[in-house]
Parts: C-alpha cells; structure tokens; sequence
C-alpha cells in the first residue's frame, strides 16, 4: 500500500502538472511529463529496466487478489504472442455484488469537485508512470508490440493520452462556475435576487472494453475521462490482454484508498473462457457510459443496443493514402515503409490502400510507373527488414491466428508486389513474426474492389491502380464515407490536388498527413496535439481526445436558493 496523501498535498504536487497539460491542449504544441527513453527511469522511486523486468517476472504464475467485493472465481489463460504462458489469475466478480458496491463511493467523489478528482487521477497516471518498465513487458506479452514499441506506446505515450483526457475533463467541469449571485432588476419594485450552486454530477458507473493491440493506450482515455468526471469505472479487458489494465486497476484502487476515496470506484471485469460478458455487461441499466475499441461488428452492435448509455467507440476503417507526386522519392517510400512495417500492421491507423496513378507519378527522380512505384515501395520495406534483429524490434509479433489467416490468404486476392517472409525470434523461437504483404490490384474491377473496400487489418496493403488522381481522390471520398479512416495520407507537389484531397477530408472528417517523408508517420499521432480519428466517420464516433469525448460524462445540476 503507497503512503497516503490528503486532497491538499495532492493539489500542491500535481497543480502544476494539470496547468501544463491545459496549456498544452490550449496552444496544441509539444509537451509530455513522461519521459520516452528507457534510461531515463530508475530514479526517485521509479523501476529502472532491470526492476521493471523482475518486477514483471515476479508476477507470473500468480494471483494478483484486487481486493474487490464480490469475487466469485479466479480466471486466467493468457498466451503471450511471444509462445509463453503468463499463468496470472485475476477475480472474477459477481456482477450484482460488485456494481452496487461501486456506486457506494459515488457520492464522495462527486463531493469532491473537478481540480480533487483531477489530482487524484495525476497521482494513479503518476504512480504507472513509475512502473513503466514493468507495463511495458505486460504490454507486449499481451499486445505482441516489440519491447521498444511497448514501452513507448503502452507507456509515456498511453499516460499522455489518459493526461489529456483528464485536462479536458476538468476544463470541461470548471467551464460553468461552482456558484453565481443572480439578480434582476424590477424597476421600482425591489429586484429579484438568486443564489445559484452549479455541480458537475457523473452519468453512473463507466464501462471501459479493452482491446488486444493497445490495452493501456485505447484504454486510458476512457478511463481517466469518466473517473475525472466523478464516474466510477469498470475495465472489462480483452481477454487475451488483462494483465496490463489489471494493474492499472490495482494501482488506481491503491490512490483512491490512500487519499481516502472508495477504492471500488475503480474495478476489474474479467471472464471466463467463451463467457463473453461484454454484451451482458453493456445492457445493465447501471452501466451509463461505454468506451469500446475493437471490431467494427461489436462496436455497432454496441451503438445500437446499449441505449441506456453514452456510448464512445474506435472501430475500423479502411485507411487510404493517395500517391500523386513527390519531391523526395527515397524520403517518401522510406516513409510508407515504415508506416506498413510497424507493429506488423496491427494499427487501427496503419494504411491499407495505396492509391496510385496507373500512369506513374512525377518524382524528383523523374516519371515513375505505378509498377515502379509499388516495386521501389517493396525494396524499401525489403531494405528496412533486411536486417532480422531490426525486423524483430519493428514488428514484434503477430497478435492472434486471425490476423495471421488474413495475411495468408492476402496473396491470393491480386499480384503479389511483396511477398511476406517468416522471421524468427531468437529470444522468443515460439513468436509468430511475418513482413507484410503488398498486393496490386485495379481500381477499375469489380472483384477488386471487393479487397481494397474491406478492412484487412494486419500486415496487408493492397497498392491500388486509378485511372487519374480526380478517380483516386473520389475513391478516397466513397472509402471514408462509406468505410471510415482513422488516418488518410497523401503526398503531392501541385496545390489544386492537395487542396482537392484536404476538401474531402473536411467534408467526411478524416484527419489528414500531408507530405511525410521525415520521422513523423502517418499512424502516429501524439497527445495534447493530434486527435486520434474524428469521431466524424464510420470508423468512431469519438476523438482521442476532444471536449465531446469528455462532457456528456457529466451533466451540471443547478440548485437555485432566494437570497
């Protein structure tokens, strides 16, 4: 248990913190508390590398008891992508004793306004920040991320994103002022005169559904949205990814006890094998707010039939980049290198369709064909994973056998422009890497288009033949349309075709990356900057992170006394 802290000394520590982050999401430009390098940890109670890993260690083959009302059973089951067991066990809560319990805390927390509850939720992102080493490897025996990618993304970069959502959230809450003296004048008569008191209050208890490539990343922002706007929160993680959000749990409940809050406001669902308790979970009338990240199947089942509570979802979209002409050839394929190899494709932001001219492009190398496009894209990719230990660290390994059944049967939808290639882990021989897979395929045929029209997520892009960029850019409108994007890309030098391809992302809601050829890549985004989706197309109904993903969290009441 971590030494307590009382609402003041949680104030005077982490005031500042919360003053940063609000500046941040006001002026947009860079900011993070978290450091993102793995030495720059081990100092003022924070687990160095070699701590993080034994701590880590130390938890396999364990129980990890929550102390949570209602346990009825311990579950477990967890393979990492990397061919070991982890052999944890978590409760398994009895849903009609732990919700009533979890509300219990509700009103304290209510009581204690947004800059408490603000405070509260720095010292939890604080106290995970200093077990980053330690998240890190859950993260990547869970998600399949490669240690460097799960240290970033499951870590500094998760943090920000749930720091973000608690700035927003308390600007949101403090927008209307606690009290106002209301008074009306009545000419002669003598005026009217009101007291008003304005308190944010929560919707209910918040469910968050965890996913299995980003545990802490996707999950955090609905987190720490709903518990800094007085809600209390239960994680339901993917089973294949509990331990990570497991300990995001345990740490919370450790906070809110130490500053003498109810540790139930924060809990842990888990399930049996083939239980599935999403869908009962979801339709309890206790549950008012769902945050969801996962398929686009579930997250419209979701919208449609959990209608007693504010629902926020991050499905699926078919990513699109439009290739019309660069200045920097070698820059720009390095680039979509990159982008395609990450994480082994398993983004909800990695491009899938590459749509190029099938008359080539204008490059400062000269004219290129689309085969030359797509087969100087190949090299690239070939070139950066040359290198097997280089391949292994942008990777990682692929997450679950369906993810490998699409990249399979990828190769038979078109010609193959890349071939995908089996890697082995020397450090994990039993890891499931593969490079990805690009296809060729003609915009113009039908039986194309039934490919490049559907989500294949993994490492699977389709290169994509069009008569003219005016098609290409058409084609971008109907795909955010009628698919959603979590990214669109484009790389162009004539301005009527840049401004063309912006005009469609405006219209449809798509967040735009014009022109990368650096180290920032088109499925990277970064907290108190860049919104992660929109919330504008089919592929989510919310952004990471806005003022509408936090403010129908609450809703103000109005207590009105004469004076």
């Amino acid at each position: 248990m971590a030494a307590e802290l009382t609402a003041h000394e949680l104030i005077e520590k982490h005031r500042p913190t919360l003053d940063q982050a609000l500046e941040a999401i006001r002026t947009r430009a860079y900011w993070s508390p978290h450091p993102e390098h793995p030495k720059a940890y081990g100092a003022d109670g924070s687990l160095d590398a070699a701590a993080g890993k034994a701590a880590f260690d130390a938890l396999l083959g364990t129980r990890l008891d929550l102390g949570q009302p209602g346990t009825d059973d311990w579950v477990g089951g967890e393979v990492s992508p990397y061919g070991i067991e982890l052999g944890v066990t978590y409760p398994h809560a009895d849903l009609d004793v732990l919700l009533p319990a979890m509300r219990a805390g509700q009103r304290a927390w209510r009581d204690a306004g947004p800059e408490v509850r603000a405070v509260v939720c720095v010292e939890i992102l604080k106290r995970i920040s200093d077990r980053t080493h330690e998240f890190a490897h859950a993260v990547m025996h869970t998600s399949g991320q490669a240690f460097m990618m799960a240290f970033q993304a499951g870590g500094p970069h998760a943090q920000d994103r749930g720091l973000e959502a608690v700035a927003y959230a308390y600007a949101e809450q403090v927008r209307t002022p606690g009290t106002a003296e209301w008074t009306k004048p009545q000419g002669k008569r003598d005026p009217l005169a009101l007291t008003k008191a304005f308190t944010p209050v929560p919707r209910g208890t918040a469910l968050v559904i965890g996913c299995n490539t980003f545990p802490t990343w996707n999950g955090y922002p609905g987190l720490f949205a709903s518990l800094a706007t007085g809600n209390a929160v239960l994680v339901k993680p993917h089973p294949r990814a509990v331990l990570p959000l497991a300990l995001t749990v345990q740490v919370a409940r450790d906070v809110l006890a130490g500053a003498g809050f109810d540790p139930n406001l924060v809990a842990l669902a888990t399930e049996r094998p083939g239980e599935g308790i999403a869908k009962t979970l979801a339709t309890r009338p206790e549950i008012r707010i769902i945050d969801y990240t996962g398929s686009t199947s579930f997250g419209d089942w979701l919208e449609a039939n959990a209608r007693q509570a504010q629902v926020y979802t991050e499905k699926a979209g078919v990513n699109t980049v439009i290739v019309h002409s660069t200045d920097d050839y070698q820059g720009m394929l390095s680039n979509l290198a990159f982008s395609l190899s990450l994480y082994s494709g398993q983004m909800c932001t990695t491009p899938q369709n590459l749509l190029i001219p099938r008359d080539g492009i204008a490059t400062d190398q000269g004219p290129k064909t689309f085969d030359e496009v797509t087969a100087d894209l190949a090299r690239a990719v070939d070139g950066l994973l040359g290198d097997d230990a280089r391949a292994n660290a942008l990777l990682g390994a692929i997450v679950n056998p369906d993810v490998k059944a699409r990249l399979e049967a990828a190769a038979g939808l078109g010609e193959v422009a890349l071939a995908s290639r089996e890697i082995a882990n020397p450090e994990f021989p039993g890891a499931v890497v593969r490079t990805p897979v690009i296809v060729k395929l003609d915009g113009a045929k039908p039986d194309d288009e039934a490919a490049y029209m559907s989500e294949c997520f993994g490492p699977v892009s389709f290169a994509v033949a069009v008569d003219s960029v005016t098609d290409a850019v058409e084609l971008l409108r109907r795909t955010v349309r009628e698919k959603g994007a979590m990214t669109v890309g484009a790389y162009t030098t004539d301005a009527e075709t840049e401004e063309a391809i912006q005009e469609v992302c405006l219209e449809e809601a798509a967040q735009l990356s014009l022109n990368l050829t650096g180290g920032v890549y088109v499925n990277q985004t970064a907290a108190f900057s860049d919104f992660h989706g929109s919330g504008g197309n089919p592929a989510a109904n919310a952004a990471l992170c806005d003022a509408a993903f936090v403010a129908n969290r609450f809703r103000v009441v109005e207590v009105r006394r004469e004076a």
